[in-house]
């Protein structure tokens, strides 16, 4: 498929897991990836094996020069900016409102919600620009839905996630651009595995969850995030692609 030929995307945690998956759907179906994360190393050789038309760049999304680095580098490299997935996530924070640190509050947010509205800041005057439009993909959760125990900082920062896309998409429809969030469930990621001894043991404690009984591999979560980008939805704005095999059906 070639949906996003000559399309430029700016994405966010792209060194591995849905991020990495993202990437390279993006450029299967015939985009340019400005390839973001704050691990230089991996992120450089993710676009290494990519080719050409993946940009590694280093990016710290909590911080505003070094998101308008990453992005004007991208730009300057491919010359133009269509798309925004912002899937940078922290390391998840255990914790009630009682025992959370401040500290760990603060990770979670300003990684997930302030950096998207640090990269938006930064793409949507680039992607107006281009004189394209284009379409804006922030990657939640099924937690932005329904609530899992001690975990009330990745739940608020992707519900937040949700109702800024909301918001967004009723501020720039004019200027041609689409906002949507993507909410997928359990995924077999390395950021799984910092809660299960490996991938097999997360989908047999965690599958029975969802609907379909197992949880996602990561090209299944790209193959939405493509979508989202991509005309084929050309009339979505506004809203949350549920990816979760059912989760939140239950």
């Amino acid at each position: 498929m070639t949906r996003l030929e000559s399309k430029v995307i700016f994405l966010t945690g792209a060194a591995s897991g849905i991020g990495a998956a993202i990437a390279r759907r993006c450029i299967d179906e015939g985009a340019s990836v400005i390839c973001a994360d704050r691990s230089s190393d991996d992120v450089a050789a993710l676009a290494q094996s990519l080719g050409p038309q993946a940009f590694g760049v280093p990016c710290d999304v909590t911080d505003k020069a070094s998101v308008g680095h990453a992005v004007d580098g991208g730009v300057k490299r491919f010359g133009r900016l269509d798309g925004l997935v912002h899937n940078a996530a922290a390391p998840s924070m255990d914790g009630t409102v009682i025992d959370l640190a401040e500290q760990q509050w603060r990770l979670e947010i300003d990684v997930i919600l302030t950096g998207a509205f640090l990269a938006s800041q930064h793409a949507l005057p680039a992607m107006i620009a281009s004189g394209g439009g284009g379409s804006v993909v922030f990657i939640a959760s099924q937690f932005a839905h329904v609530a899992t125990g001690k975990a009330v900082a990745y739940c608020a920062a992707k519900a937040g996630l949700v109702h800024l896309a909301k918001a967004m998409a009723v501020d720039h429809a004019a200027d041609g651009i689409r906002v949507n969030s993507l909410s997928p469930g359990a995924v077999a990621t390395p950021r799984l595995l910092q809660r299960w001894p490996d991938l097999a043991a997360a989908n047999t404690g965690l599958g029975p969850a969802h609907l379909l009984g197992r949880i996602a591999q990561p090209d299944e979560i790209a193959a939405a995030a493509a979508f989202l980008l991509s005309t084929d939805a050309s009339f979505i704005t506004g809203t949350d692609l549920m990816a979760d095999g059912g989760y939140a059906t239950r």
